[in-house]
């Protein structure tokens, strides 16, 4: 006999029975409130798996009079769509019609027009989940007739409580006495990362795991916990908004010179066997953030980069958070990047002009050049290496791009050629 998961057979059927989303549900907030006063408008639900989305959605059908369907975006189709709105009219949708899409990135854009068709007249009212923002992956005018809520990540402390009550349940279902070693609800709660489904998924293999003593007493320990809960700590999807959100607060966390923090998604990052965007980030931020505040960064971090790349997982984790904290902890100046971005600017805004005759690779002049001789100075034969001439194209020739920044080193260089050129 096929049986439901225990996530699906102890689903919550009211609001207070919701882990989490406290941000939206609690008494006050506005989600709960536009649920309880029975209109409910066109909702998108966004965030993790696991965290309440579906169960939300069917606590909301089950307070309206509203027919509930039910499609996904990775199975339904365009014809899916149409048999739903058949219902309008119809004595079945004589409350309207409730449509709960999850997954609805899934949608190419024909179908999500189709969908539209029908949400804009009224005669449906969609509930849509998705896994990626939604403004990135949804139609833009679905999103216009729609109110996006964001789920959170479920805490591990608001797991436990899920966990602790999905132990009474089975013990209950199946009418034997479980009891559990100290920690194992925590333990349950962490592993699988903020995923409510998941943990209750696992206590429930936890239970079948176990073997009942000589009374009948079933014992669930920390041991069986290890083996058998999901280690799905870091939710990381490459392809997903998990993958850049890790990655922007890695390279933020350098930027901000906070070792502690960079360190830490470091960590998150390798535990997800991410070593390429590691490294691109890492490099990255060395230019970019310390550049000419620490000129020697660059090389130093891209040794560490090619060490870890040579050694591989796990040992590669050691250059990389020696280069991590070192990069972190460095003078910070931007003054390289914003000379190149400025100096792009000018570029794309079309100041292209003429080379200066006397840097062009010419050795002999046409017919038509008014002056004969390309005139180039080379600075070496001058004092201090150094003699003004025009270098840059007549359209920009008072363009200024780099400003040093406010570190020792470019201080330091901005000064000695102040005094040379000023001589």
């Amino acid at each position: 006999m096929i049986t439901a998961p225990l996530a699906d057979r102890m689903r919550p059927r009211t609001l207070d029975d919701v882990v989490g989303q406290q941000h939206l549900l609690a008494p006050g907030k506005a989600l709960r409130n536009i649920i309880e006063s029975g209109k409910i408008p066109n909702m998108i639900f966004y965030g993790p798996s696991g965290v309440g989305k579906t169960t939300l959605a069917g606590i909301i059908a089950a307070r309206t009079d509203m027919r509930l369907h039910r499609l996904n975006g990775t199975t339904a189709s365009t014809a899916d769509i149409r048999a739903v709105a058949d219902e309008v009219n119809t004595l079945a949708g004589s409350g309207g019609i409730l449509l709960y899409l999850d997954e609805i990135q899934y949608f190419n854009k024909k179908q999500q027009q189709t969908l539209l068709e029908h949400i804009e007249n009224g005669n449906i009212t969609l509930i849509a989940s998705t896994t990626e923002n939604p403004y990135f992956y949804v139609y833009s005018a679905i999103l216009s007739r729609a109110t996006v809520f964001e789920f959170k990540t479920v805490q591990p402390e608001e797991t436990e409580r899920a966990v602790t009550r999905a132990f009474k349940f089975l013990e209950e279902e199946q009418k034997t006495t479980i009891t559990v070693e100290e920690g194992v609800e925590h333990a349950i709660a962490v592993a699988c990362g903020g995923d409510v489904r998941k943990c209750l998924n696992a206590v429930e293999l936890c239970v079948l795991a176990s073997r009942a003593d000589e009374t009948g007493t079933l014992t669930v320990t920390r041991e069986t916990v290890g083996q058998v809960a999901q280690k799905s700590a870091m939710r990381y999807d490459r392809d997903g908004d998990e993958h850049y959100d890790l990655l922007s607060a890695f390279q933020k966390s350098m930027r901000g010179s906070d070792p502690n923090a960079a360190v830490y998604y470091l960590a998150r990052l390798l535990e997800a066997g991410d070593l390429p965007s590691v490294c691109r980030r890492l490099l990255v931020c060395a230019a970019e953030d310390v550049g000419l505040a620490y000129p020697m960064i660059l090389p130093i971090v891209k040794a560490a980069v090619d060490s870890a790349l040579q050694v591989g997982l796990p040992e590669a984790r050691i250059p990389l958070a020696d280069a991590v904290i070192m990069v972190a902890m460095a003078p910070k100046s931007v003054s390289g990047h914003d000379a190149i971005a400025a100096a792009m600017e000018d570029i794309q805004k079309g100041k292209v002009g003429a080379i200066p005759r006397q840097l062009q690779n010419k050795h002999f002049d046409g017919e038509d050049a008014k002056v004969k001789g390309q005139f180039y100075l080379y600075p070496h034969s001058y004092p201090d290496h150094w003699v003004e001439q025009q270098y840059l194209p007549d359209c920009v020739k008072d363009a200024v791009y780099y400003q040093p920044g406010d570190n020792k080193n470019e201080k330091a260089f901005a000064e000695y050629w102040a005094r040379i050129k000023n001589r």
